[in-house]
């Protein structure tokens, strides 16, 4: 039996969503169409007001209601400490740890030439305006452990480079070749104790 046209649409529209795979996308599908119009009216809601107030932090680019975001806002957290990293989300995964109590900065992604992604494509240069304006004594950085992490990494300590500015990166301690997003809070604790120095 052919499934319904609105039913296929549904399936591949959930499809495109992270972690969703076909048969999960069909299951998730299947249970929508049958569950009550006013909880599926709810949750479609939910999504649209959920897209419609969330936007990006213009000093650091996390995800927030309000500009500034909450972290930027609050006097409480270090301001002579910035921990850079690849999205908004993986601030979330940062915080969950506990121990970081300085400020963020989102590149919104990481230098990758083969897939069209340059050094202007990120947000570095707003990194280096708030180097400027702020009170920054060190710069963490906190990039996955992959290819294109490492010369992001790279690039950064070099053109970031100055006196009075300590550039760290976060330990080794992530799996190789993944993202924050797969770190348990213990791994991204110790990975932040142990960053090291990468200006010498």
């Amino acid at each position: 039996m052919t499934l319904p046209v609105p039913i296929i649409a549904l399936i591949s529209a959930l499809a495109k969503l992270p972690g969703v795979g076909p048969r999960s996308a069909e299951r998730i599908a299947l249970h929508i169409v049958q569950a009550d119009a006013p909880a599926v009216r709810q949750l479609a809601e939910v999504i649209v007001f959920a897209r419609e107030r969330i936007q990006f932090c213009t000093t650091c680019g996390a995800l927030t209601e309000k500009s500034p975001c909450p972290v930027c806002d609050d006097a409480r957290r270090d301001r002579s400490l910035v921990c850079v990293v690849e999205r908004a989300v993986d601030i979330l995964s940062i915080e969950k740890s506990g121990t970081f109590r300085g400020k963020f900065h989102v590149l919104g992604g990481n230098i990758s030439p083969l897939d069209g992604v340059e050094p202007e494509d990120l947000r570095i240069a707003e990194l280096e305006k708030r180097l400027s304006a702020e009170p920054i004594k060190e710069i963490v950085i906190a990039l996955g452990t992959d290819v294109e992490g490492d010369a992001t990494s790279f690039y950064l300590a070099k053109r970031l480079a100055r006196p009075g500015l300590k550039i760290s990166r976060i330990a080794y301690g992530l799996p190789a070749g993944s993202g924050l997003e797969y770190a348990d809070e213990l791994t991204l604790s110790r990975a932040l104790e142990g960053r090291r120095e990468m200006n010498q």
